[in-house]
C-alpha cells in the first residue's frame, strides 16, 4: 500500500482544491518523515487509488511537490522520491548549516521556561522512538523538536526555506538513520537544551550547526 490514509471522498464531495491540498499535505508529510525511501516511484494512479480522488489532485500535488524538490520528475515522466548525489547532499548539509543556527539565534531572546519544558519533552518522546527503533518516528520527532524552537525566531521565510531543505532530505535522512544507530537522544540536543538555559548564543548555533550536519556528513564517506 502507498500511503495510509483514511478515504474521505474529499474529490467527489468538496472542491478539487480541498482534494488537491488534502494529496499534497500528506504526500508531503510522509516524504518530509522519511516513509518514502530514495527512488521510491509513485504513479497518478496509485495515488488517486490510495486517496480516492480524481487525476487531476493527484496530478496537481505531485506537481507542487516536484516544484519543491520533494519528488523528481524524469523525462520519461516517471515520478520518484529523489536518490541525492553527494554534491546535492552537501549543498543540503551547508544550507542547513547557514538557516538553522540562525533561526536558533533569532529564537533565543524570545527563549522562555514553557520552550524549554516543549524541548525537553520532545527529546523525551524522542528517546522512546529510538528505544523502538522506529526510524520516521525518529525522523518526525526529531524536526519537532528543531520546528519547536525555530518557532520563537518569529522568521516565517526563513523557517520556510529550512522546512523546504528538509523535505528535499526526507528520504536520505531514512537512509542516514540505518547507519546512526542511535541508542539515544543526540547529544547536540542536550546542548541547545543547555545553551538555551544559559543564555549562550554562539553555543547555542555551534550545537544548532553540529547537530543539523554531522550526520549528514557520513553519507559523504
Amino acid at each position: 500500500m502507498l500511503i495510509q490514509s483514511p478515504r474521505t471522498g474529499l474529490d467527489a464531495a468538496g472542491p478539487p482544491q480541498v482534494a488537491h491540498d488534502r494529496v499534497y499535505r500528506a504526500l508531503r508529510g510522509q516524504i518530509m518523515h522519511g516513509e518514502l525511501v530514495p527512488g521510491k516511484a509513485l504513479t497518478l494512479r496509485g495515488i488517486g487509488k490510495e486517496f480516492d480522488v480524481s487525476m487531476t489532485p493527484a496530478r496537481e500535488a505531485v506537481r507542487r511537490l516536484v516544484a519543491e524538490g520533494a519528488l523528481k520528475l524524469s523525462s520519461s515522466g516517471r515520478v520518484s522520491t529523489p536518490e541525492l548525489s553527494n554534491e546535492r547532499i552537501e549543498e543540503l548539509a551547508a544550507l542547513r548549516a547557514l538557516l538553522e543556527p540562525e533561526l536558533a539565534g533569532r529564537a533565543l531572546p524570545r527563549a522562555h521556561m514553557a520552550l524549554i519544558d516543549r524541548l525537553e519533552a520532545a527529546n523525551r518522546q524522542i528517546a522512546e522512538v529510538v528505544a523502538k527503533q522506529d526510524a520516521v518516528g525518529y525522523i518526525r520527532a526529531n524536526l519537532d523538536f528543531h520546528r519547536t524552537l525555530y518557532l520563537r525566531a518569529q522568521a516565517p521565510a526563513m523557517l520556510a526555506m529550512a522546512e523546504t531543505v528538509w523535505l528535499q532530505l526526507g528520504p536520505t535522512m531514512r537512509k542516514l538513520y540505518g547507519r546512526l544507530q542511535r541508542t539515544e537522544v543526540p547529544q547536540n540536543h542536550r546542548l541547545i537544551v543547555a545553551a538555551l538555559r544559559a543564555g549562550d548564543e554562539p553555543g547555542l548555533r555551534l550545537a544548532v550547526r553540529t547537530d543539523v550536519t554531522q550526520g549528514l556528513r557520513m553519507l559523504l564517506g
